[in-house]
């Protein structure tokens, strides 16, 4: 094969995909989002073909057509469909409409036949009162003429500074005759202060009225629950310096609750420092206010998890298969 292998992705998001297949020699040709910051995101750092389209609303040949590609021709189709009815700090609704969002991701998955699949989610759709679905999910992508396997990968064991679980489904067609596989983890880990070695003062909005009397009180490992014995604080905890940052979630209420406090200084952690613990880039735009770059931050893969997976499959899959070609 001349060229670069291609990548398309469905609910790309800010681009932390995206920018793990970059890094990983991948040629995007298309990323496919709604949401309008995002997208912004998107157009900041990227110079792909970015598509601002309800996936819904998509019909069969629309992709190829644009893309100017046959059917079986791409190399991955990429995709995290929004996750909200799956996760554990959501309700956790089994019939929630979101959930059904994959099934637009199989029907692009189907009219494309992409050489490999991968699709990203949270655990929570694999435990509990969620398992059948995710049963139900993976039978169905196994029935696509894909080799498919599912596996819990902790972002903190492909140089990401942040302990981040998630679920990541990799199918192969049939054809190629090869079954999925995972890149192995790393042994060594990075901490959040081996990952802001060289930052310098950092700016970050003030913590919530309320909060700003506790937050002082809190040592390091503490929870803001630990402080106040009520469990609706139990995810604001002052992080310890030592190890990878806790996952770093999508939501915050004002500026204290659902917050990472800086192991050794009374605020929450600053937009630069979270894309640290993120692997993005320094130089990554990000716009709108706090709480919205955060949210991108939160809602994104991880680039460098997503770097390792694409270079495995890369050498161990793509590589294989176009030199018998």
């Amino acid at each position: 094969m001349s060229g670069k292998y291609t990548v398309i992705s469905l609910f790309a998001g800010g681009g932390g995909s995206s920018l793990g297949y970059e890094m990983a020699g991948f040629k995007e040709l298309l990323a496919i989002e709604y949401d309008k910051n995002a997208i912004e995101t998107l157009k900041l750092n990227f110079d792909f073909d970015i598509w601002e389209k309800d996936i819904t609303e998509i019909k069969d040949g629309e992709i190829l057509k644009r893309c100017n590609i046959k059917k079986g021709e791409l190399d991955i189709l990429d995709g995290s469909p929004p996750c909200q009815g799956f996760s554990q700090s959501g309700k956790r609704v089994v019939n929630d409409l979101r959930n059904d969002l994959y099934k637009n991701y199989v029907k692009i998955l189907i009219d494309l036949k992409p050489k490999v699949f991968i699709m990203e989610n949270v655990p929570g759709m694999a435990k509990g009162t969620m398992k059948g679905r995710f049963n139900e999910i993976l039978k169905e992508l196994k029935s696509l003429n894909y080799n498919v396997k599912c596996k819990l990968m902790n972002a903190k064991y492909y140089n990401v500074p942040q302990s981040r679980e998630r679920l990541i489904f990799i199918g192969v067609r049939k054809d190629l005759n090869m079954m999925p596989i995972f890149p192995q983890q790393n042994e060594r880990i990075i901490s959040i202060m081996e990952s802001w070695k060289w930052m310098g003062l950092q700016k970050t909005p003030p913590l919530s009225k309320c909060f700003k009397g506790i937050v002082p009180m809190m040592k390091i490992g503490q929870t803001m629950a630990d402080i106040i014995k009520k469990d609706i604080h139990a995810q604001t905890k002052r992080i310890y310096p030592n190890k990878p940052c806790p996952t770093i979630g999508k939501m915050i209420c004002g500026i204290g609750f659902g917050a990472h406090i800086h192991p050794f200084e009374d605020r929450v952690l600053s937009i630069d420092e979270i894309k640290r613990v993120c692997s993005f880039p320094d130089d990554f735009i990000l716009t709108g206010k706090y709480q919205e770059q955060k949210a991108r931050l939160g809602n994104a893969v991880m680039p460098n998890m997503m770097k390792a997976i694409a270079e495995h499959i890369k050498v161990n899959i793509l590589d294989k298969y176009y030199a018998t070609r």
